[in-house]
């Protein structure tokens, strides 16, 4: 089954443009998800929205947005709430051309992939993709999206583009703030020379299929089960870790990670000798 488009418009660079269709790139479906029911009877439990003063069901009609002043609430109506939202003209529009790496990770909100909508639009599509690649940088650009205007940041991903829509400076917090409590303690050289051996002797490549979700997985493992009626595996208590000092676990990280390098690998089919 094909997936369903998010969102269609128009992938506009100066003059030159192209209709085209936005994927979202990352689904929370298939994680193991469950419904509120009631113990005793097992029917799915129905959320009633009451008044908080009169504890007394509020109808749906009657149900409207507020925001919160010292003096209570200020009511927004529906059709006052949609005068704001801004019109949309289905562009995604270039504003300009970045290094790929110019944009730190923590303005990154959700990832979406971004193809041509038709055939017809295939040969702008890859000219404005393999012109990026080509120069290596990303695109910034702007278009109002599911009723806000977002920002985002494109970059040429496979055959198509990978579409990052950004934070607005206003939600990403102060790093400053967030540190400003952080011990500043001096590292003897030593330390930071075990600490980059450390490092290069684990340098690795990101697989994303070797990350496991081992929450879902034992919620996943918990539900089979109870469903098959087989007693539940308690999970193992993690051994608490104890103080150690610095100095030592960085020079016996540092030996095991020699020792892990050096280690010759065994030939594909070659068997251990039994001891």
């Amino acid at each position: 089954m094909a997936p369903r488009a998010q969102w269609k418009g128009y992938l506009k660079v100066d003059e030159i443009g192209c209709a085209i269709a936005l994927y979202s790139a990352a689904s929370t479906a298939e994680r193991t998800s469950f419904h509120t029911v009631n113990r005793k009877t097992g029917n799915r439990v129905k959320r009633i929205f009451v008044d908080e003063k009169t504890e007394k069901p509020v109808d749906r009609e009657d149900q409207v947005k507020g925001y919160e002043t010292d003096k209570g609430y200020v009511i927004l109506e529906p059709e006052e709430i949609a005068a704001v939202i801004p019109d949309s003209d289905k562009t995604l529009r270039v504003e300009n051309f970045i290094p790929c790496n110019a944009v730190d990770t923590v303005y990154f909100d959700k990832p979406y992939y971004i193809a041509p909508a038709d055939d017809a639009s295939e040969d702008a599509f890859r000219l404005i993709r393999d012109g990026m690649r080509q120069k290596s940088v990303a695109a910034l650009a702007t278009a109002v999206l599911f009723r806000r205007v977002r920002h985002l940041l494109l970059r040429p991903h496979g055959d198509g583009i990978v579409a990052n829509t950004l934070n607005f400076d206003y939600e990403v917090r102060s790093a400053e703030e967030a540190f400003a409590d952080a011990p500043t303690p001096k590292v003897k050289k030593q330390m930071v020379e075990l600490a980059g051996h450390i490092i290069e002797t684990m340098r690795g490549e990101f697989d994303p299929s070797a990350v496991e979700d081992r929450y879902e997985a034992a919620l996943a493992e918990l539900v089979k089960a109870k469903i098959e009626g087989r007693p539940i595996k308690a999970p193992k208590p993690r051994r608490e870790g104890k103080v150690v000092d610095l100095m030592e676990a960085l020079q016996k990280s540092a030996d095991m990670a020699g020792k892990a390098k050096a280690k010759p690998k065994a030939k594909a089919g070659s068997r251990s000798k039994a001891a």
